[in-house]
């Protein structure tokens, strides 16, 4: 078991970022590394980071600005150690986190992926049940006591029907992660892209049920406002359509029938489509019954 390398994209709230930092300060496991990649020009930030005095925190600020996947890109870069997380700036870790992540690595040394038990906060940091993650947990994710290893189609008929992963909280072996990086080409949908990608190499996923990570969900995320507006949906179903092709290719058919059902996106789409009626949003309403609704096939951007 080696060092957990902690990477932070960070760019936004700068009081929820220090309280993520701290929570990773506070873990009762001290074999990690933490190194936050700071897309923003926030004033205050880099003096606070060298007032923290500990040898295991790295700051790094982008001379210009690199956009969400370009900062994800650069903070894989940067993971020296087998084992990285790509950590929310506005997501907290409990204490046990890395020393559950460690523990599991020890059993399952070749899982591309660890998802461990995750409690969702909103943005005052209280816990909340929402209709997105009460799906995710009643509907898609696997039910189990303990931990699973997933891999091959099983995995990917599992995620493509409603995609349960909570980013932020999974620890990646950073080798795959480095040979295959994240898609310029999206913007929103590319944590399920990336971990595709690593499925149809071979790489499993442990899930595990030891809580150990807090979710934050608010509207205020790069994911909440495309959702609003509708772009987010022109991306998923242009992703999901060359998803299903790719499983037919590998000679997974049930998981190309889930890609082109993208049944929880589907849902998801109409979720959202009440407030978008409120706002009047016109070509918003447009994409999100075509999404809901129509046929799955490639939409021109």
């Amino acid at each position: 078991m080696g060092t957990i390398d902690i990477l932070m994209p960070y760019y936004g709230d700068v009081g929820l970022m220090q309280d993520a930092v701290r929570s990773v300060l506070a873990q009762d496991d001290p074999d990690w590394r933490l190194t936050v990649v700071d897309d923003g020009k926030a004033e205050g930030v880099p003096e606070w980071f060298a007032g923290l005095g500990d040898d295991r925190v790295r700051y790094f600020r982008n001379e210009r600005n690199l956009g969400v996947t370009g900062n994800f890109n650069r903070c894989v870069e940067l993971a020296e150690h087998d084992r990285m997380v790509l950590f929310g700036s506005d997501d907290l870790l409990l204490p046990n986190y890395v020393r559950t992540i460690r523990a599991l690595e020890q059993r399952y040394p070749d899982a591309g992926m660890i998802q461990p038990g995750v409690e969702v906060i909103d943005g005052d940091g209280n816990p909340v049940r929402t209709l997105a993650d009460e799906t995710k947990r009643r509907l898609y994710a696997p039910k189990i006591t303990g931990s699973r290893l997933m891999a091959g189609e099983e995995l990917a008929v599992s995620l493509l029907r409603g995609n349960w992963l909570y980013f932020p909280s999974v620890a990646w072996k950073a080798k795959a992660v480095k040979e295959i990086g994240f898609r310029d080409d999206l913007s929103i949908i590319q944590d399920l892209a990336l971990v595709l990608d690593l499925m149809e190499r071979g790489e499993s996923l442990v899930v595990d049920d030891t809580l150990s990570f807090r979710y934050r969900r608010h509207n205020a995320s790069a994911s909440g406002w495309t959702a609003i507006e509708g772009s987010r949906f022109v991306e998923a179903r242009n992703f999901f359509v060359e998803a299903a092709e790719r499983m037919e290719r590998r000679g997974w058919p049930r998981a190309a029938k889930a890609a082109r059902a993208h049944l929880s996106s589907r849902l998801h789409a109409l979720t959202v489509l009440p407030a978008v009626l409120k706002q009047r949003n016109a070509a918003g309403v447009k994409t999100l019954v075509r999404h809901a609704f129509g046929p799955s096939r490639h939409i021109d951007t």
